[in-house]
C-alpha cells in the first residue's frame, strides 16, 4: 500500500528565502567581476601588463557562470509541476557539474599555460608596478569573494554557490598567478610566474573533479552515507506500530533529500491503520530530519513480501466472498463483514455475522466450511463472530 502523505516538499517560505540568499550572493559576485574585468583591462593597456588583460578574459568568464548560477537558483526553487513532480532541485546539481567541468577545464588551462612560458621565459614584456597593485587588488577581491560566496553555500546548503565558490578560487589563484609573475618580473625572477600556474593548475583541476564528480553521484541517485541512512532507520523503526523494516533507499536532490521504505506492521490491521501507521512514519521522518522532501511509506504485511519470486496463486475476493455467501446460504441475513488476511502462500477468513439468524456455531455450518476449506488448501483458516445485539 504505497502512500505518500499530501506535504510534498520543503516549507514554501524556507525555500524562498534560500533562493533569495542565492540570488542576493550572486548578484554580489555579478557586480564584483564586472567591476574587476574593467579595471583590469584599463590597467593592463595602459601598463603593458597583457597578463592582466588575459586575467579580465577569466573574470568574464566568471561573469557568464554567474549568471548561470542566478538562473539555476531561481529555477531550482521553482515548485512542482506537471512535469517535474519532485521539483527542479536537479537543476541546480547539473550547473554544478557544468561549473566544476569548467573549473576542470581551468585548471588544465593554467597547466598548459605554465609550460608555454616555461618554453619562452625571455619573451616577457617591460611592466610598470601599477600593474602589480591592480594585481594584488584582484587578489583580495577575489579571495574576499570566495570566503563570502562559500560561507553563503554552507550557510544556504547550496551545492551550487560552492561550485562557484571555488570557481571565484580559481579565479584568485590566476591573480596570484598574475602578481607572482609581474612581481617576479620587476624583481628579476620571471620564472615564478610559470611555477606558480602549474602549482595553481593542479590544485584547480583537482578542485573541479572533485565538484563535477559529487554532482554526477547526485544524478546517478547515489544514496546517502550509511550512517545518515542509519539515523533514518532509527525513526522508522521507533515509531509505534512499525513491526519491521527492509528496503529504505535515499538519494539526494541538491539540498533536499528523498526516499522510500518498506515497513512492516502487524498483518492483521485494517488499511486504516496501516495508512495511519504510514503518515506517522512520514511525519516522524521529517520532524526529525528537515532534510527530507518527501518520503514514500510502502506498508507490507510480512518482511518479506514476495516481490523477488512469482505471485502465490490465492483466490481472488471476489471468489471467496461468493463462497461464503454459498456457505452461508440457510442464513437469513448476509455477513455484516469479511476480511481476507494474505499471508504468505495462504489466506485467512474472517466473518462477522450480525445479531440473530443462524449461529456461527452450528454444525452445518462448521462441516461446510470444512469441507471448502480441505478442497480449497490456499484457505489456511476460516473464522466466525457474531456481533451481539447492543
Amino acid at each position: 500500500m504505497p502512500v505518500s502523505p499530501s506535504s510534498p516538499g520543503a516549507i514554501p517560505d524556507s525555500a524562498d528565502a534560500r533562493s533569495r540568499g542565492i540570488r542576493r550572493t550572486t548578484l554580489i559576485a555579478v557586480a564584483t567581476n564586472a567591476f574587476l574585468a574593467v579595471a583590469q583591462v584599463a590597467i593592463g593597456l595602459l601598463a603593458n601588463a597583457f597578463s592582466l588583460v588575459a586575467d579580465a578574459a577569466h573574470t568574464f568568464s566568471d561573469l557568464v557562470t554567474d549568471l548561470l548560477v542566478l538562473v539555476a537558483g531561481k529555477r531550482g526553487a521553482d515548485p512542482a509541476d506537471k512535469n517535474h513532480p519532485y521539483g527542479h532541485g536537479r537543476i541546480e546539481t547539473a550547473t554544478s557539474l557544468v561549473l566544476g567541468v569548467a573549473l576542470a577545464g581551468v585548471g588544465i588551462g593554467f597547466l598548459l599555460s605554465s609550460g608555454l612560458r616555461l618554453q619562452h621565459m625571455d619573451d616577457q614584456p617591460d611592466l610598470h608596478p601599477v600593474a602589480l597593485a591592480m594585481a594584488l587588488l584582484t587578489l583580495l577581491a577575489k579571495e574576499a569573494l570566495f570566503r563570502y560566496t562559500l560561507a553563503a553555500s554552507r550557510r544556504l546548503k547550496a551545492p551550487l554557490l560552492e561550485a562557484n565558490a571555488w570557481h571565484a578560487r580559481s579565479d584568485a589563484a590566476s591573480s596570484l598567478v598574475v602578481a607572482a609573475g609581474i612581481g617576479g618580473s620587476l624583481a628579476g625572477y620571471p620564472f615564478l610566474e610559470p611555477l606558480g600556474a602549474a602549482v595553481v593548475g593542479f590544485l584547480i583541476l583537482s578542485m573541479g573533479l572533485r565538484l563535477a564528480w559529487k554532482a554526477m553521484r547526485e544524478l546517478v541517485d547515489t544514496g546517502l552515507p550509511e550512517e545518515e541512512v542509519a539515523r533514518l532507520r532509527r525513526t522508522i523503526q521507533e515509531t509505534p506500530g512499525v513491526v519491521g523494516l527492509h528496503e529504505l533507499r535515499t538519494r539526494r536532490m541538491a539540498d533536499r533529500i528523498l526516499c522510500d521504505a518498506h515497513v512492516q506492521v502487524d498483518p492483521r490491521l485494517t488499511v486504516s491503520e496501516g495508512h495511519r501507521i504510514s503518515d506517522r512514519v512520514y511525519f516522524r521522518l521529517r520532524a526529525a530530519h528537515p532534510e527530507i522532501q518527501d518520503a514514500l511509506v510502502h506498508i507490507d504485511a510480512e518482511l518479506d513480501d514476495q516481490r523477488d519470486r512469482p505471485h502465490p496463486a490465492l483466490p481472488e475476493r471476489a471468489e471467496i466472498l461468493a463462497q461464503v455467501h454459498a456457505l452461508l446460504g440457510t442464513v437469513d441475513a448476509p455477513p455484516e463483514r469479511v476480511q481476507i488476511h494474505y499471508l504468505g502462500d495462504s489466506a485467512e477468513v474472517e466473518i462477522l455475522l450480525p445479531p440473530g439468524g443462524a449461529c456461527a456455531e452450528g454444525h452445518a455450518l462448521k462441516q461446510r466450511t470444512e469441507a471448502w476449506t480441505t478442497r480449497q488448501p490456499a484457505i489456511r483458516k476460516v473464522s466466525y463472530f457474531q456481533r451481539i445485539a447492543p
